[in-house]
């Protein structure tokens, strides 16, 4: 028999179409910035200058996000909790062991579960360490023309440890990581939609999946 499970809460669905929105326009403004595509003909356009705001606006918005996402970690559901992404919990190693051999296409159907995978445990871990490290390097090239304690403390203590030009080169090669992250992650989604039929792409939308009663 089948039941409906409120799986994603409203703050982990809102963070997440946020994250998506933010790395799409981080991506595409902060590529112009370092190799700018389109050239102006007239000293009336601003491209760079609108490249650069919607880049520092949607950083913001990344950041605030991403801070929220932790929060909900401790406040929300058992599927939204920081114990979710415990690499250490029990069976999680065998359930990562049956769900590589799906990925792999050495067993048809993918291990029963309702919220993240065993996988998602260790990749989305790496994921918020990509986020912290990209959100620290982007706000430190900020802080190079901001002063105060605020910058100080939000990235800028890291220009005392690398120089300007190195954590460009980090905070470039991260968000080509991020997107290739974000391509597997549509493709898992939609291979893990099709076998299991619980409405997983639906449900970021509407929170839901649906699951057999056990």
């Amino acid at each position: 028999m089948l039941k409906r499970v409120y799986v994603w809460e409203f703050p982990v669905r809102l963070t997440h179409w946020i994250n998506v929105l933010g790395i799409a326009s981080l991506s595409i403004t902060g590529y112009y910035i370092g190799n700018p595509f389109v050239h102006a003909v007239s000293t009336d356009q601003y491209i760079m200058g609108w490249m650069r705001f919607i880049h520092f606006v949607a950083a913001y918005l990344f950041a605030v996000s991403f801070l929220i996402r932790i929060y909900w970690s401790l406040a929300g559901n058992k599927y939204a909790s920081w114990r979710v992404f415990n690499p250490f919990s029990a069976g999680k190693f065998k359930e990562l062991k049956e769900i590589t051999k799906f990925y792999l296409f050495m067993k048809k159907e993918p291990p029963t579960g309702v919220g993240h995978t065993a996988c998602a445990t260790y990749v989305y871990l790496g994921l918020f360490i990509l986020f912290i490290v990209e959100i620290l390097t982007g706000f430190a090239l900020y802080s190079q023309s901001h002063v105060g304690f605020l910058w100080k403390l939000m990235g800028g203590w890291m220009l005392s440890l690398f120089s300007a030009q190195t954590l460009r080169l980090y905070h470039h090669l991260i968000m080509w990581l991020i997107i290739a992250f974000s391509i597997a992650h549509v493709y898992i989604g939609w291979l893990l939609d099709r076998a299991e039929r619980s409405g997983i792409m639906s449900s970021i939308f509407s929170g839901y999946k649906t699951v057999e009663e056990e």
